[in-house]
């Protein structure tokens, strides 16, 4: 660091008697000589800790030169700089302005998430448990002796599971399912709930029909939703949902869950629609909804559930939207959106 020292006043204050360093004779004048270096040496005085002060003052105020200590960038190991010259190294560094991402973004660096995460704008849901039922499975196929054994749902024996549908590309409603339920969860879990799920694709093959309802009994969910894509005629297009019959037979009894769930599937139909811009379906059910008796997943349920055909895959046009990844992204908002209403409304 480079410093100003002040030199000392030099001279001592003239004296007439005394000879000077040339041996002159006493009592020669030299007060001239004397008076000039006296102002000399009094100007330096006065301008020298005033050039000091203007000097300081302009490293702290006008030097470009003048930066604070930075931290450095958390977790680049890159060093701080050194403190300039006249600044305190003791001196506790400025804290850089910190930030929350934004919900969804993905940190710098990192691969951009399959969907953009909600933001956690609520706890509404916070203490509810909601089940999702993927419908079938994508190894169904490979073990078709597991699948076809018969299972009670009450009122019959019916088979395990099945293979579920595709589009005719060969994009599998077992696939189409997981997603949707993947993203559901996602929102689901934003807003508080705890989510469970039939099954996360790491099972070869099911659950049977049978499991798929005792799973969310023994979760006490306090609403389920299975979700599929229906196989209908290839000149049929639109969505419905299923709610339960009133069942009392056997080890069915739905008697405490038909009208709730009738409510979660009026909810649900409004909520997919309004969501999505997806019409009812136009070759089954009425308005979107109906009502069977013959699904084991909802026959052996103890807690309000339904069912939600989210569009014909082997239509041209509904194809094309439940392979869209935005509209699986709206269907599961609408599908949230209906459970989120049900838990938090009478």
């Amino acid at each position: 660091m480079t410093r100003t020292t002040r030199r000392p006043a030099g001279p001592t204050a003239p004296d007439s008697t005394a000879p000077d360093s040339a041996g002159a004779a006493p009592g020669r004048d030299r007060r001239p000589r004397r008076s000039t270096l006296l102002r000399t040496v009094t100007v330096i005085g006065v301008l020298a800790p005033l050039g000091l002060a203007g000097w300081l003052g302009w490293r702290t105020v006008g030097s470009p030169d003048r930066s604070v200590p930075a931290v450095a960038a958390a977790g680049t190991g890159t060093p701080a700089p050194a403190p300039p010259d006249g600044a305190d190294p003791t001196a506790a560094p400025t804290a850089a302005p910190t930030g929350t991402p934004a919900p969804g973004s993905a940190p710098s660096g990192t691969a951009e998430p399959a969907f953009p995460l909600p933001a956690p704008t609520s706890t509404a849901l916070a203490g509810r448990t909601v089940l999702l039922d993927p419908g079938h499975n994508t190894g169904n196929s490979a073990h078709t002796a597991e699948i076809n054994r018969k299972v009670d749902i009450g009122n019959a024996r019916k088979e395990c599971d099945t293979t579920g549908t595709s589009t005719n590309s060969g994009y599998s409603e077992a696939e189409y399912s997981l997603d949707v339920v993947h993203r559901a969860r996602a929102i689901l879990a934003a807003r508080g709930a705890t989510v469970v799920l039939v099954h996360d694709g790491d099972r070869p093959w099911g659950p049977c029909i049978d499991e798929r309802a005792r799973i969310g009994n023994t979760a006490h969910a306090d609403a389920a939703v299975s979700v599929h894509g229906d196989g209908g005629p290839v000149n049929g297009s639109g969505f419905h949902v299923i709610m339960p019959a009133k069942v009392v037979a056997g080890k069915a009894d739905t008697t405490a869950i038909v009208d709730p769930s009738h409510r979660l599937g009026l909810l649900l139909r409004d909520s997919f629609r309004a969501v999505t811009g997806e019409p009812y379906a136009d070759y089954i059910a009425s308005k979107g909804l109906d009502t069977r008796s013959d699904l084991g997943g909802l026959n052996l349920s103890t807690v309000p559930k339904v069912f939600i055909e989210c569009g014909n895959m082997r239509n041209p046009a509904d194809a094309r939207r439940m392979t869209d990844p935005q509209w699986r992204q709206q269907a599961a908002q609408g599908i949230a959106d209906a459970l989120t209403a049900f838990l938090t409304t009478r």
